[in-house]
């Protein structure tokens, strides 16, 4: 896996880093850095199951398409839900990186995957990576890359706690000596808040909006704590009662009240990972703090809401979006270094450190 050959091929080879997230897929190339950071969507003609368009193209396509063609995201959950359609998104991705780039060996790829996720899952994923063109892939636990990526020294004796809040998961994790220590992966995260503001639309002002919608809502006034100055947002969508355009113009408040449940599911998961660390690495994060990472650290007051249940400095990483493919990147541009070997090693067979308390 580490010898000579592997080593020369390293010099010559355009490694990737990928996150390969339920609402976005990044790619950090070994030497230039980000290069691609698209929508994980696939528009496909259902007949001859041709890809028609891959990331901000077939995304632009949603809920517009004719029958013949679907616009599909083929990861829920954090997880693989269509392995084919994976596959031609990777090899998409993978095929414009390479016409950027030196024609060179196919490249080494490190997979950044949720903690929660199953031996058949993880396998789908390597899998996938490999069909798609890559020589050899690896997968790294997602709240160990957005930990890397956010700078967070998670090689030393210290305890570094991480939040790491995606499309499809909410990813909790206590880090020290390279390894996780305590994790919880919740199936609840961006899209769900999504989802939270689409049914609360529904049912209280009879509206029937898109995911792009409620998306834009959360992105322009959704929040998790009172803001200074509350906002307002005009929802635009299609009438239940009597099927003709609508729009109803909602506040900060009223949003906040929507998506209550899943920030509150978000905001327990914290509590109790904190409630199960090791009291040595709970005095480490009292002072250095929890750190957000993922789309959702975005969420506005997120950092106050869960700094006023813990008690706790909370800190929001510098460019949350790219944390995990920063830390996927760090580890490709260094795949011979011992540290980082333990780490994905660590990854593979989904060990945890265990502290006497």
């Amino acid at each position: 896996m580490w010898n000579l050959p592997n080593l020369l091929f390293g010099l010559f080879s355009r490694d990737l880093g990928i996150d390969l997230g339920t609402a976005n897929t990044l790619v950090h190339v070994r030497g230039k850095g980000i290069v691609i950071s698209e929508p994980s969507y696939v528009a496909i003609d259902k007949k001859t199951k041709e890809v028609k368009a891959v990331g901000a193209d077939a995304k632009a396509m949603a809920g517009k398409t004719p029958a013949s063609i679907i616009a599909i995201r083929p990861l829920r959950d954090g997880v693989i839900a269509d392995f084919d359609v994976v596959e031609q998104m990777l090899h998409e991705f993978i095929r414009k990186v390479h016409t950027q780039t030196v024609v060179g060996p196919r490249p080494r790829v490190v997979v950044g995957i949720p903690s929660g996720v199953t031996e058949v899952e993880k396998r789908a994923a390597r899998e996938a990576s490999l069909n798609a063109g890559a020589r050899e892939a690896y997968v790294v636990e997602e709240p160990m890359a957005a930990a890397i990526g956010a700078g967070l020294p998670v090689n030393e004796p210290i305890g570094s706690m991480i939040v790491d809040i995606g499309g499809g998961t909410t990813e909790v994790a206590v880090i020290s000596l390279g390894g996780i220590v305590i994790n919880h992966s919740l199936r609840t995260a961006g899209d769900e808040i999504d989802e939270a503001i689409i049914q609360y639309a529904r049912r209280e002002h009879n509206l029937v909006i898109g995911e792009r919608t409620a998306e834009s809502a959360k992105i322009a006034c959704g929040s998790a704590y009172p803001l200074d100055l509350e906002l307002r947002f005009t929802l635009r969508g299609r009438d239940v009662l009597t099927g003709l355009p609508k729009a109803v113009e909602l506040s900060s408040v009223e949003l906040r009240e929507a998506i209550a449940g899943p920030v509150n599911s978000i905001v327990e998961t914290v509590k109790l990972a904190l409630e199960e660390t090791p009291p040595e690495l709970v005095a480490d994060i009292m002072e250095r703090g929890i750190t957000l990472a993922g789309g959702g650290a975005l969420l506005l007051g997120l950092d106050r809401r869960l700094q006023m249940e813990t008690k706790m400095p909370v800190y929001v990483a510098d460019d949350p979006l790219t944390c995990v493919v920063r830390g996927t990147g760090i580890m490709v541009e260094s795949l011979e270094d011992e540290k980082y070997r333990r780490i994905i090693a660590a990854s593979q067979e989904g060990r945890r450190l265990k502290y006497s308390r």
